[in-house]
């Protein structure tokens, strides 16, 4: 009786918990919504409060639908609108992803799977490494940041894991078709426009929110893999994927993002080399052609243009200028976001690694580099059946940061939470029975799992029988045969 009676305390408490950060967050939500909605503090907070009120519509249904305010938030990490509440200068999507995050700890399931766990802990290793920056140069964005980054990766990761853990994978890449949809459409009508002005430039859509182009490319390359690899265990229709494929390639065209383009069809490739075969080559020839041509002529033109200010030379000052401000703090930097206290590189350096080095130092550095390769393999690793969209995501965005800003919130943030959605779809797989394992078979890796023609996996040494009984017969007996 007293057992039982202590083993009861903790989930009361949980419970207790659960309820006091559901009625917080009601409670801070209103408050927010009526402020914005006021249009104070924010250039556009009727979109803002839009995303602040789904946030309670999920805090109401919480009590019945555990998930519902992680859900609520997913489409929300898409509003890079800033909230212009605090010294941080958070977006609407940081706001989305810590309401995402503190639903998956208290109310999501703490069971982690191994390859969750191994994400984990290779964000921590730079976490650490990045800790000596924020204690050589101490000031306020500094500190924000490290927490915001590790909310990027991790946080994104756990809420993710959260939703897919619950059975909730589907409804939410259905939101993230959804909101990318809109992003397609506003981008077009922005085309559109620009058009009718013989304008054939970059297109910066202006609907449903305003938007960079790189931001808008970004978030169509990702939802645009989600929508080619289209998992099973999605259960989205073939029809309805491929037509959001269509256009939200379209769309990402017209943003011309050369290095959206350039993740998506990394991340193309990969998985055209990990399925071994060429059932695709015609739709990645379509997809790919195109798209590296005009990537090469875009570059070309501005290089010809001797423009010293379009992006390809203004991007090479700036690497210049970063390079010989690192030098002045080699080991660990100027601190996280030092270009906003920094009296003179008042700029975000262009380039991920040329960031870090930059900010954190070679210590901090060989963190990033630890934490990357780290989840490369991990999830390169994970059972291709939910890995793959995972893998492809977070590698796209590492791509994508090889040629422009890495850490900026929604970019960052959108691929891990779709690789801890997968991660928990599969976790889910696995407790039911659906999944075998958590990582790819090994056999698989050294070819001795083959497919039939009808689809049928088998081991090589079945395929051939009759070899099979020679290879493992005695001696003797193999030398008669």
């Amino acid at each position: 009786m007293h057992a039982r009676r202590m083993t009861g305390q903790p989930s009361r408490l949980r419970d207790w918990w659960a309820g006091v950060w559901r009625w917080v967050l009601f409670a801070g939500g209103v408050a927010a919504g009526g402020y914005l909605l006021l249009d104070r503090g924010i250039a556009n907070g009727v979109v803002t409060a839009a995303a602040i009120g789904a946030f309670l519509i999920g805090a109401v249904l919480t009590a019945s639908k555990p998930m519902a305010i992680a859900l609520m938030a997913t489409p929300a990490l898409f509003i890079v609108e800033r909230i212009g509440i605090g010294p941080g200068d958070l977006t609407v999507s940081d706001a989305a992803l810590a309401a995402a995050f503190g639903t998956a700890v208290f109310l999501g399931d703490r069971d982690l799977s191994p390859p969750l766990k191994a994400l984990l802990q290779l964000n921590l290793i730079y976490q650490f490494a990045t800790l000596f920056t924020v204690i050589a140069n101490p000031f306020a964005q500094n500190v924000i940041e490290w927490f915001h980054a590790w909310l990027l990766i991790s946080g994104a990761l756990l809420s993710g894991w959260a939703i897919g853990r619950a059975g909730k994978a589907r409804t939410a890449l259905v939101l993230i078709y959804a909101v990318a949809t809109l992003i397609a459409l506003g981008t077009l009508a922005s085309a559109l426009a620009l058009i009718a002005a013989d304008d054939f430039g970059a297109v910066y859509p202006q609907w449903p929110w305003a938007m960079h182009k790189n931001f808008a490319g970004g978030a169509l390359a990702f939802a645009a893999f989600v929508a080619y690899i289209n998992p099973d265990w999605a259960q989205i229709p073939k029809r309805w994927a491929r037509a959001a494929l269509f256009l939200f390639l379209a769309a990402l065209a017209l943003t011309q993002s050369r290095q959206a383009m350039i993740g998506f069809l990394v991340a193309l490739l990969i998985h055209v080399l990990r399925q071994g075969a060429a059932r695709h080559w015609v739709l990645i020839t379509v997809i790919a052609v195109p798209s590296a041509v005009l990537i090469v002529q875009s570059v070309v033109e501005q290089i010809d243009s001797q423009n010293r200010f379009n992006s390809v030379y203004q991007r090479i000052e700036w690497m210049q200028e970063v390079y010989a401000l690192w030098k002045h703090s080699p080991f660990f930097g100027h601190g996280l976001r030092y270009w906003y206290v920094h009296p003179t590189a008042n700029f975000q350096p262009p380039q991920a690694e040329l960031e870090v080095v930059a900010s954190t130092g070679l210590v901090g550095l060989a963190g990033f580099m630890i934490m990357w390769i780290g989840i490369i393999i991990v999830l390169w690793r994970v059972d291709a059946r939910f890995g793959m969209l995972a893998l492809g995501s977070v590698l796209a965005r590492i791509v994508q940061a090889q040629f422009d800003l890495f850490w900026v919130s929604a970019q960052v943030s959108i691929p891990f939470l779709i690789a801890g959605i997968c991660l928990g779809a599969q976790a889910l797989a696995v407790s039911r029975g659906e999944a075998k394992s958590f990582w790819n078979d090994r056999r698989r890796a050294t070819g001795r799992i083959a497919t039939t023609r009808t689809g049928r996996q088998v081991s090589r040494s079945t395929r051939h029988p009759a070899r099979s009984r020679v290879k493992n017969a005695p001696p003797a007996d193999r030398a008669r045969a």
